[in-house]
């Protein structure tokens, strides 16, 4: 089998109903053009993986990726996640662009084999826990009520994006934890708001209120900061979210005692490859691998990795509603389709 073309479809796409992750960092996409790549094949079985950003994609595939790859074996995805590291080199490619063909690639893999890519990855379970992950609200309230839904739709667990004002940041998942007892898994995401000194103050908070964790507090461009943070706070650290260099730079996180959690995902991290790598190597030093962000390539990483405890539903409106993929228990269960299964939701 070889690959005969790499081509990508424009498509619009509607604008998200508006919501922001902190004061100042707007989160909804207004309406624009996605892209679906499509790496085509001599047997006629095409991979495909989508992003909302299809005319980067589309000028990256002509410049660079499809005179690459037209010609090799498709199934030599590990070769081919090397490659592309060899055109970031002097490309640069954005870190959401880059796991997309490795993406597509595991999808073509599992519509060959007739099976859905968690079980060409090694299946560990067949349902995860879903984690109801809020975008920002207005007041204390809305959050309070926000959280109700979400307990009453099954949701077992509720992850923060709050403010991104250490003081009112704090206070809001300290009354958080009254409001729901001691049982709930709580987690708070600073989307990067602070400095060192706010994200001590909002870390101490959160390990008095017992959170689960406390993820991405600063930018992930300096890890000396993230060791200052660590030698400060007890709240375990989820880090190695944005940052560039998929399980080269995760490891320079943990080597310096940053991290309790790691974050991987096919989104930032290299597609699916990139986010296994991740996932063992935190395996190996006994810290797990949290998935970032939800949807069908998500879901799929979550069966597989063993060291992963919640798939991330976004919750993003009030009132709330569930997502498809979370059962009304408040799991989310393995997808059967073959490949990803975007063919099968159209």
């Amino acid at each position: 089998m070889q690959i005969t073309d790499v081509t990508v479809e424009l498509v619009d796409t509607p604008a998200m109903p508006p919501f922001r992750w902190r004061t100042g960092l707007p989160g909804s996409d207004p309406a624009g053009i996605g892209g679906v790549l499509r790496i085509h094949t001599d047997t006629g079985l095409i991979g495909q993986s989508r992003t909302p950003r299809g005319v980067i994609l589309a000028d990256l595939v002509a410049r660079r990726i499809r005179a690459d790859l037209v010609g090799r074996d498709p199934l030599a995805r590990e070769l081919l996640w090397h490659r592309m590291w060899e055109l970031d080199r002097i490309e640069e490619f954005p870190v959401y662009a880059f796991g997309l063909v490795d993406t597509a690639l595991w999808d073509l893999a599992g519509k060959q084999a007739g099976l859905p890519v968690h079980r060409l990855l090694g299946s560990f379970r067949d349902a995860i826990p879903a984690c109801a992950s809020t975008v920002t609200f207005a007041t204390v309230e809305e959050f309070l009520d926000v959280a109700d839904q979400c307990l009453a739709l099954g949701y077992p667990a509720i992850k923060l994006h709050a403010w991104g004002d250490a003081r009112r940041d704090a206070d809001l998942c300290q009354r958080l934890r009254a409001h729901v007892g001691d049982d709930v898994p709580l987690m708070y995401d600073g989307s990067a708001g602070f400095d060192l000194a706010d994200a001590v103050y909002v870390g101490r908070a959160l390990s008095e209120a017992g959170y689960l964790w406390y993820e991405e507090p600063m930018r992930e461009f300096s890890i000396t900061a993230y060791q200052r943070l660590a030698e400060r706070v007890d709240i375990p650290l989820l880090v190695a979210e944005t940052s560039d260099g998929a399980h080269w730079n995760v490891a320079d996180f943990i080597a310096a005692g940053t991290a309790t959690y790691v974050r991987t995902s096919d989104k930032f991290k290299g597609g699916i490859t990139g986010a296994m790598r991740i996932a063992h190597l935190a395996e190996s030093f006994q810290l797990r691998a949290e998935v970032h962000g939800s949807g069908l390539a998500s879901a799929h990483l979550c069966m597989a990795i063993p060291n992963t405890t919640f798939y991330e539903s976004l919750v993003y409106t009030n009132p709330v509603v569930r997502e498809p993929l979370v059962g009304a228990d408040g799991l989310v269960r393995a997808p059967s389709a073959p490949g990803i299964g975007w063919d099968a939701v159209g």
